[in-house]
């Protein structure tokens, strides 16, 4: 069944000839680089979106894994020392019967970023070659993914707070180890990979009429 833009009536800023801001909405006619309503940079698509996609997807990826293998974590009780890598203090939250918490810290520590990535990547994928996909999902899977990264740094707020709440005590200090800052460059960076894409490459193949 073609679902094509035109098929059901719409016509797009690309169809009249026009370049739509993806910053204001504004549409203007070709040939001028800057949006006169808010100064963005207007192109009627981003041709490198993909490859900038890619490239920090590859970068968020990179200091995730120091983030799993090392401590998030230092904890100095009584004079003894205690390193607690992302996993590790779920398992301790675990035993310590503190399922809430742990389940918290495992979603957003490992289900969200892993699922981020996974995501990133198959939109990455493929809206660099022809498909069939519907694109309203491809859009939804979008949109949650740029929802969600708002939210990523639920783990390194944990630590800051635990960090600040501790050492109040004096016998017992806690403080973020390289986990903790490669966590939080991952999330940037995956951040960075989603706001990367161009949204207006997930209906071209709508506007083109292929096949769904």
């Amino acid at each position: 069944m073609d679902i094509s833009g035109h098929q059901h009536g719409l016509t797009t800023a690309r169809d009249a000839g026009m370049v739509a801001c993806t910053s204001c909405g504004l549409v203007v006619l070709p040939g001028v680089e800057s949006c006169p309503r808010c100064y963005a940079r207007l192109q009627s698509r981003d041709d490198g979106s993909i490859q900038r996609v890619l490239a920090w997807l590859v970068a968020g990826l990179i200091v995730y894994i120091p983030a799993n293998m090392y401590p998030m974590l230092r904890t100095t009780q009584m004079f003894k020392s205690q390193d607690s890598t992302i996993v590790g203090g779920v398992v301790d939250l675990i035993h310590h019967h503190a399922y809430a918490i742990a389940a918290i810290v495992f979603v957003a520590s490992v289900v969200i970023p892993v699922g981020k990535f996974i995501v990133i990547a198959y939109l990455a994928v493929l809206l660099s070659r022809p498909h069939n996909k519907d694109p309203h999902r491809l859009h939804t899977l979008h949109s949650a993914v740029e929802f969600i990264g708002r939210w990523s740094m639920i783990d390194v707020f944990v630590v800051a707070i635990l960090v600040a709440l501790v050492q109040f005590d004096v016998l017992a200090s806690i403080k973020p180890g390289l986990a903790a800052a490669c966590f939080a460059l991952s999330v940037v960076f995956t951040m960075l990979s989603a706001q990367a894409f161009d949204p207006r490459l997930i209906w071209d193949i709508t506007d083109e009429g292929t096949p769904q």
